[in-house]
């Protein structure tokens, strides 16, 4: 039986990732959730490579992908677009379930190995979440991160 989520409509958006398995399950979610996936900047690897398809299985070709050239690009768009820019970063501002969610969130995640630079993020902080970890690890897994934030938008946006 096919789940469709009505009224649920955020996006995530990938900045430069560096592991095709992350991007690769955050494609597959994607697609579980009838969302958009944005890749801005080129990312570490080939999008179509064997291990992005790996992890995302056969559902890669049902996926929403759009790719930016760079964040000039997908700034411009989420404005042209009216999407609210939400950067996820273990220095945001309000925690992911304090958050108030909504349809035109566009949640902006950073790479793996080095999070999101500040200037992409400078203006949007007042917006910025974050996932609450102990100081024993420096981050969470990106698909792992991208699947809180995710859910969490979905429980308050269509199943409330």
């Amino acid at each position: 039986m096919e789940k469709e989520f009505n009224n649920f409509n955020i996006s995530i958006a990938l900045y430069r990732p560096e592991i095709p398995a992350n991007t690769g399950n955050i494609g597959r979610l994607c697609v579980g959730l009838g969302i958009t996936l944005h890749i801005v900047s080129k990312p570490s690897f080939i999008l179509s490579s064997k291990e992005i398809r790996r992890a995302g299985l056969d559902y890669w070709e049902n996926l929403k992908l759009i790719k930016h050239e760079n964040e000039n690009t997908f700034f411009e768009y989420s404005k042209e677009n009216n999407l609210k820019i939400v950067p996820v970063s273990k220095f945001g501002k309000i925690r992911f379930d304090k958050f108030d969610y909504s349809n035109n969130d566009i949640f902006l995640f950073g790479r793996e190995s080095s999070g999101l630079r500040e200037s992409l993020w400078e203006n949007d902080f007042e917006n910025s979440i974050y996932i609450p970890m102990t100081n024993k690890v420096r981050s969470i897994n990106l698909s792992n991160t991208v699947a809180i934030v995710s859910y969490e938008a979905l429980r308050q946006i269509a199943l409330l």
